[in-house]
């Protein structure tokens, strides 16, 4: 039922995967803008998340209107996507999901066992290997739940505003993945060159 409700959406997918350009070392150029829908979202702040010295991947957040308050993103009812462009090789299927599931245990303090079949459904989506040059995107839609695409095509989706908030929350929350990350996606400074 939820892979209806993003029908809509593949276009966008394939559109936006159609205008990237890809990683040259120093990260990535994103996109100003994506077409969701009918909807315009405007590249908000990107930059790139680094561990151990290495540049692992670039994210973009695409919101409908430019915002530097974190808690308003996590917790709007409005179309909005992360982008996430893997730029290393050290990326694997299985240090993603790692990744992602501290995340989720950082979003919400610990606190994920009302959104553990949604999690389990999202870690899902990112089964197949990854590999260096992959592009991400995390498409909500208001009153739907969260799309995940992998370079253009849809790999599932899981309903509700609580899963989007804690998924975002990975990245905007008061304990996100990565604190330089979490400030250039609120577009305060980015290392990320824009289109």
């Amino acid at each position: 039922m939820i892979r209806q409700l993003f029908s809509t959406v593949v276009a966008f997918a394939v559109l936006a995967f159609a205008g990237e350009t890809p990683a040259n070392g120093a990260g990535v150029e994103l996109a100003p803008t994506l077409k969701v829908g009918e909807k315009i979202l405007v590249l908000n702040g990107a930059g790139n998340r680094n561990k151990y010295l290495l540049d692992l991947y670039t994210a973009g957040l695409y919101l409908t209107q430019p915002s530097n308050q974190p808690v308003s993103i996590i917790e709007a009812d409005a179309k909005m996507v992360i982008r996430i462009v893997i730029t290393s090789k050290m990326v694997s299927q299985e240090k993603m999901i790692a990744s992602l599931e501290e995340g989720f245990q950082n979003s919400t303090r610990g606190d994920i066992e009302p959104l553990r079949a949604d999690i389990q459904r999202f870690r899902q989506c990112f089964a197949d290997e990854i590999v260096k040059g992959d592009i991400f995107d995390l498409v909500y839609l208001p009153g739907q739940g969260v799309g995940v695409f992998k370079n253009g095509k849809q790999q599932g989706a899981i309903a509700g505003l609580p899963f989007k908030r804690a998924l975002f929350g990975i990245w905007l929350s008061e304990q996100p993945a990565d604190a330089r990350l979490k400030q250039a996606l609120l577009g305060n400074g980015s290392g990320v060159r824009r289109q």
